[in-house]
């Protein structure tokens, strides 16, 4: 069987192949496992995604992107990183060369992620996006169209739609065991302060704000535990500490209508701690509670079922799903226009806030 740069070479793209990333349609199928980079060791990279690599039955960590030189001998040193794979923000472009790496997770400041994420697509390799998707709708429409036009796969990092409760409230929104759905409470926060918060998400060009960071998992629960998409939709800013959210929101409380009468009133912020999913149907109610937390996820239905925790890393268990729809040349479970429509939302929620509080419709 040829590899992959001998069936090059005798096709005649030897040369072409050289200017060119590799589509990842011509990468072996057989892989027993996909090579992960990561751009940005941040937080979440070095704290969630990192270890969670080391769990995957897969997908690996191979590769990282960074724009801090310091922290490269710290990582290759922990997760045996060659040389080969390591890569800074100028160059990794250069990931179009490299076989070992197939997936590029963008774990940067929110701001950045279309950048990086084209970046990732140009080289070939398929993209893994953190959430938010960015910061406007146009920014999630050029990650789209540039992984459409490389033919590669695009998953955002909605962890909670890989999660085992959440996903049964998601079939509970198709089969309505408890009636029709009435209304739904999505809250999510933690209190912040300047040495709890990375300064980035406390600046407004850096795509900071309690919406941006948590207040997106509100308004994704809104949507799949419903099913469906909303129509209307008002929201207000609360800033308590202004000498510290000077630019960004503190709190964001928004309401969404959606079709059939249901209503979702949603809250997030910086500056109260609150981790609850409740929805309330005709004949009945469930809850989780917290419904977004990385561990420890249960909740309760009024018929009696309890819904105890996962008990599995859920970004392992996302990165997985992900690398398998890969391998197996399926529909990633959480695609890229499910972000943008996300965003497309929290523009309004934006706009409705700066109107004070305005209805608007979507």
């Amino acid at each position: 069987m040829q590899d992959r740069r001998t069936f090059i070479k005798n096709s005649g793209l030897f040369i072409a192949a050289s200017t060119m990333p590799i589509p990842n349609f011509l990468l072996p199928k057989n892989k027993e496992k996909l090579g992960v980079a990561l751009v940005g060791l941040g937080n979440y990279s070095t704290g969630q995604l990192a270890p969670a690599l080391q769990e995957t039955d897969y997908c690996e960590l191979r590769g990282i992107v960074t724009g801090s030189p310091e922290k490269t001998p710290v990582w290759q040193k922990k997760y045996g990183i060659k040389d080969r794979n390591v890569y800074n923000y100028e160059n990794m472009h250069r990931l179009a060369d490299n076989d070992e790496i197939d997936v590029v997770y963008v774990v940067t400041p929110n701001s950045l992620h279309p950048k990086y994420a084209v970046n990732a697509a140009n080289a070939g390799k398929h993209v893994w996006c953190e959430k938010p998707m960015a910061i406007n709708s146009e920014g999630c429409r050029k990650i789209i169209d540039a992984c459409n036009k490389n033919k590669v796969k695009l998953s955002i990092g909605y962890r909670m739609q890989h999660e085992k409760n959440t996903k049964q409230f998601m079939e509970w929104a198709k089969t309505k065991p408890f009636g029709a759905i009435r209304e739904l409470t999505a809250n999510a926060g933690f209190y912040g302060t300047r040495a709890n918060l990375t300064p980035w998400r406390l600046e407004k060009e850096m795509g900071g704000g309690a919406m941006y960071d948590m207040g997106v998992y509100s308004l994704n629960a809104a949507r799949y535990t419903t099913g469906l998409e909303p129509i209307s939709v008002s929201a207000k800013h609360i800033i308590n500490r202004p000498e510290i959210f000077d630019e960004v929101d503190e709190t964001t409380v928004f309401n969404l209508e959606f079709p059939n009468g249901i209503t979702a009133d949603c809250r997030t912020s910086f500056g109260e701690s609150m981790n609850n999913l409740e929805i309330d149907c005709a004949n009945g109610w469930y809850y989780l509670r917290p419904f977004q937390s990385y561990s420890g996820v249960r909740g309760k239905a009024s018929d009696g079922t309890v819904l105890l925790p996962f008990g599995k890393n859920q970004q392992a268990v996302q990165m997985d799903d992900n690398a398998l729809a890969i391998m197996q040349d399926k529909r990633v479970m959480v695609p890229g226009e499910d972000g943008l429509k996300d965003i497309v939302i929290l523009e309004k929620i934006y706009e409705s806030a700066s109107k004070n509080g305005e209805r608007l419709s979507l």
